[in-house]
């Protein structure tokens, strides 16, 4: 049974995107469907992460439909742009952290600016976000007395501060041991276990999108080659498809 429009928080549809003379998106349809984590695939240089930008339009695309709950993004007056990110949180692929902040006022950062909470209030909603990533510990630290993996966990962590029902991940588990990508990946999964979070993950690493992701999307030369379940992209005849499932097998 195909989706109803309102549980489609992302929706993407015919969406061009070039830079000079070459075309990274080449008029893609894309579904996020409520409640589920969809898995982004494909090779460095693929649009992956561009992807990621025009969907809370810190890009322009060429022409194509953006809607994200249920909103089309691309003419919102700037004040309704912002109260719609607001619902988004994003994880950046080296986290972003300011480095002039601990650990504890990276997570607060967005309550001060967006909420009306006292200091007080702050800190602890930044303890409990922290507490959920297993940061606790640290929340007194810079960024850079903390590793790569602690990092992205902070950054996990700020990027749930105004409790989000979206989430977007670029590259999460890029940059990490395997056992870093997997704690990381298992947050992803509890995220949406515990809190029902829809999430779109943009990743080139397949092993984690393969235990936390409900759908899985291939992207190739500027086309998404298939959009369906690991099984789906097992059955599937596409040349590019077969050769990427192999390759990380």
């Amino acid at each position: 049974m195909e989706p109803e429009k309102g549980d489609l928080p992302v929706l993407v549809q015919g969406l061009y995107k070039t830079f000079g003379r070459q075309r990274v998106l080449n008029g893609i349809n894309l579904t996020v469907p409520r409640g589920q984590t969809v898995a982004v695939l494909g090779q460095s240089g693929t649009g992956k992460s561009v992807l990621l930008k025009l969907l809370i339009r810190l890009q322009q695309p060429d022409a194509g439909l953006i809607r994200i709950h249920e909103q089309a993004i691309g003419g919102l007056p700037l004040d309704q742009l912002s109260e719609l990110r607001k619902r988004i949180g994003f994880l950046f692929q080296q986290a972003a952290l300011y480095d002039s902040l601990t650990v504890a006022e990276n997570v607060a950062f967005p309550l001060e600016r967006h909420t009306s909470l006292s200091p007080a209030e702050r800190r602890d909603r930044a303890r409990e976000l922290l507490s959920n990533v297993g940061m606790e510990q640290h929340m007194a630290k810079m960024p850079s007395e903390i590793s790569g993996g602690m990092q992205k966990r902070v950054g996990l962590a700020r990027a749930l501060a105004l409790d989000p029902d979206l989430l977007l991940f670029d590259e999460p588990t890029a940059g990490l041991d395997p056992i870093t990508a997997g704690e990381i990946g298992m947050l992803i999964l509890e995220l949406k276990e515990k809190r029902k979070i829809t999430s779109l993950v943009v990743t080139h690493d397949i092993h984690g999108a393969r235990s936390f992701s409900d759908q899985i999307v291939v992207l190739h030369g500027g086309n998404i080659l298939i959009q369906g379940t690991l099984e789906d992209l097992q059955n599937s005849r596409d040349e590019f498809v077969v050769r990427f499932l192999s390759q990380a097998a």
